[in-house]
């Protein structure tokens, strides 16, 4: 192919991709505004309140990470089976995956219940920051089956090219969220000031709201994909297997922050509200683009497996990854110039804001690396190819993201600029294994088998 067909077939890539994927980019953003809203209303309260939320999300995230471990198994196999056309697999594939995220956040309920004091207190907090994480926790953890319902059925219906209405939820419910957290929070419009029991009586009201809306969506007869009674082993054994990584990913990093987070306190209360905010600083102005990037590439690869196209599946997920680097990675540099500036929305504690400044410019000049291995990955999900990028982000996180940040921060003294260092090889090392896993994977090769063993094929 000449140059300019190159270009051509890329630009037309581009296209799709952002026609998919700006409707999710456009969540992500009032989700983010959602949690950096909760950050500045409870940085009115105190450096102990933004750190008491920072360490209750560690234990929030757990719920996150089974749903988006499931919801990855669901937008792969919804994907593939909408691309060749085999509605009976994917609307059962559809409704195994909700049912299995129901379950599985029962155990979370119990755990906010019981355990949140001693959650928060065992990381080494101070007990404001106990007395505050703990009750923020509990409420959060009640929601918990809700929130995994919601992130599978939005990626459900985003498997079937459907990006639009998961949006719409979304938008809605982030928007009660933010409203709520300002409201409730500080008492506005006559309401009583709950502060942080208001911002997490709005999140938890959030997360109900977008699981009811969403299944609603999909038992509806607006929308591709449907909810059947669930009979077939063949597709809870794939989607298990294809969850299962992603799950354990997420889990993996979540473990990772605890003793991440306690090196952090090692250094300060003000250190680990600083990283709360720079990482709140990168993740409101880059992570809706590198979502949307990613589950736009799971989508894609999917369809394109599924209609028995892997050339173009494999362009495509190149294709995908140049965009984000001409989007996020220009941004991030763009963050890293303007660090400062973006740092004082959140605070403006004098030690609080140095320590921010130096991590929101790290995550800043990871950003190319980050978004790259964002696609990447993403395509591989599309596949069904998930222990790849678990290995990159497992390794990644233990090797530098915490090991090589103690090693430089403690015993060799660099202190934040030791930590920013590990968290920027994480992301290189990230890349160059999901890189290696793309280029010599038989990720095309997986998915055909996949698509055979559950009938997709014969379907079609």
């Amino acid at each position: 192919m000449t140059g300019a067909g190159v270009r051509a077939r890329t630009l037309a890539v581009w296209k799709r991709v952002l026609a998919l994927a700006w409707p999710i980019m456009a969540e992500q953003t009032t989700r983010t505004l959602m949690r950096t809203v909760d950050i500045i209303v409870t940085g009115l309260f105190s450096p102990a309140a933004i750190a008491a939320i920072g360490l209750a999300d560690l234990y929030a995230r757990l719920p996150l990470r089974i749903g988006l471990g499931l919801g990855g198994g669901a937008i792969a196999l919804s994907s593939q089976d909408t691309g060749s056309g085999a509605t009976r697999t994917r609307d059962e594939a559809i409704t195994q995956a909700i049912l299995i995220g129901a379950i599985t956040g029962l155990p979370f309920v119990l755990l906010g219940f019981l355990l949140s004091e001693y959650a928060i207190e065992i990381l080494g907090a101070e007990a404001d920051v106990v007395a505050f994480g703990a009750i923020y926790l509990m409420i959060i953890m009640a929601t918990a089956p809700a929130r995994h319902v919601g992130l599978i059925a939005a990626r459900a219906l985003q498997g079937t090219g459907d990006t639009k209405s998961p949006m719409v939820v979304n938008v809605i419910a982030n928007v009660f969220n933010v409203t709520g957290s300002a409201v409730l929070g500080l008492g506005l419009l006559g309401a009583p000031r709950l502060e942080i029991v208001g911002v997490g009586l709005a999140t938890a009201f959030s997360n109900v709201f977008t699981a009811v809306v969403l299944v609603g969506v999909i038992a509806g007869p607006w929308r591709q994909g449907s909810l059947v009674a669930p009979t077939d082993w063949v597709i809870t054994k794939q989607l298990v297997a294809v969850s299962t990584p992603r799950v354990a990913e997420g889990m993996v990093a979540t473990a990772i922050e605890f003793p991440f987070n306690a090196l952090l306190l090692l250094l300060g209360t003000e250190v680990n509200a600083a990283y709360q905010v720079g990482r709140r600083v990168y993740q409101q102005i880059t992570s809706p683009l590198s979502r949307g990037y990613n589950v736009a590439a799971s989508v894609v690869i999917g369809q394109h497996l599924g209609d028995g196209s892997p050339e173009d599946a494999r362009f495509d997920g190149w294709a995908i990854a140049g965009l984000g680097l001409a989007t996020v990675g220009v941004i991030g540099i763009v963050l890293a110039a303007f660090a400062h500036q973006f740092v004082a929305v959140f605070t403006d504690d004098p030690a609080t804001v140095d320590h921010a400044v130096t991590f929101a410019q790290a995550y800043g000049v990871g950003a190319p690396f980050l978004v790259s291995y964002i696609v990447i990955a993403g395509a591989l999900q599309g596949a069904g190819e998930t222990t790849i990028p678990f290995i990159a982000r497992a390794s990644g996180l233990f090797l530098f993201y915490l090991c090589f940040s103690y090693v430089a921060a403690v015993p060799l003294g660099y202190g934040v600029l030791g930590i920013c260092a590990g968290i920027i090889l994480y992301y290189i090392w990230s890349l160059g294994v999901v890189t290696a896993g793309y280029v010599y994977g038989d990720w095309a090769g997986k998915a055909a088998r996949m698509m055979e063993e559950r009938g997709t094929l014969s379907d079609d």
